[in-house]
């Protein structure tokens, strides 16, 4: 693992090494050059194999990384701070991001592979240069770069979406709101809207546009993420999991669960215990 006074991009090439970067504040790139590798990502199993590029927006929404003898890849991890600092014009990031919340799994073609592969390694080699009077200005132009790249192979595989700079603005604001854990205290629709001075029909509709999901599908699904997290922990009751994320209830909680995911948290709870 390289781990240089500069912690805005960090390079691995082992799944133990890889492990390490895995914690809150933290992008993660993968890609696969040969074997295989298995993750859990949003409560969905994904496989990815040579010519895969996985992007993780947030580290902490990966787990149960497992990968063959044979895998080989390049693992990036990069500081939220690093990446806003380079502060790329294109507003295309909204997009992808919440994209990648979806499926984090690009299948590249080989030209695609390619470029990234050169990319990342040209990256690698100039963080050695620590004489560089212009080290970080300079690594933040090669990963623009690259996310540039990314950005072009992502949008020449979807219907292109043009969004303004006010659109982008409130749909990033709209999904900090939930990184932040808002959805724990706020699952209303009217809340996020009101946060952001426009109606809930206004935020439900550029959700659907840019992601083909209303915004209380995003609501959910990050409170869905949480719940499956916590009853995971066979130590908290179904009471204590409840008032957690401030439900007036256990039957109001329940029947919540029941709605969203087709099981009671009873029933799901005995289920993961038994895989």
């Amino acid at each position: 693992m390289e781990h240089t006074d500069f912690d805005g991009i960090i390079f691995a090439d082992t799944l133990q090494d890889f492990n390490a970067l895995r914690h809150t504040g933290r992008v993660i790139h993968i890609l696969c050059s040969g074997g295989n590798m298995g993750f859990t990502f949003q409560d969905t199993r994904y496989h990815i194999a040579a010519g895969d590029y996985v992007i993780l927006p947030n580290a902490t929404l990966g787990s149960d990384f497992s990968d063959s003898g044979d895998f080989q890849g390049i693992f990036m991890s990069l500081s939220d701070l690093f990446i806003t600092s380079i502060a790329i014009r294109s507003n295309y990031g909204i997009i992808g991001h919440l994209s990648l919340l979806q499926n984090p799994v690009m299948k590249l073609s080989f030209h695609d592979f390619r470029v990234c592969k050169q990319a990342m390694l040209c990256i690698r080699e100039r963080m050695e240069d620590k004489g560089h009077l212009f080290r970080e200005e300079l690594l933040g132009s090669l990963l623009t770069a690259h996310i540039l790249d990314l950005y072009d192979i992502h949008a020449r595989r979807r219907e292109a979406v043009r969004l303004s700079e006010h659109i982008t603005f409130l749909l990033r604001k709209f999904i900090e709101l939930l990184y932040n854990g808002e959805y724990i205290r706020h699952r209303s629709l009217d809340f996020y809207a009101s946060r952001l001075c426009i109606t809930p029909h206004y935020l439900s509709e550029i959700c659907k546009e840019v992601s083909g999901r209303p915004a209380t599908y995003w609501i959910d699904r990050f409170t869905l993420l949480e719940i499956t997290r916590l009853l995971w922990q066979k130590e908290l009751s179904l009471t204590e999991i409840a008032e957690k994320l401030n439900f007036s209830s256990v039957s109001y909680f329940s029947r919540y669960v029941q709605k969203k995911i087709g099981i009671s948290p009873s029933e799901y709870r005995k289920m993961t215990f038994r895989v």
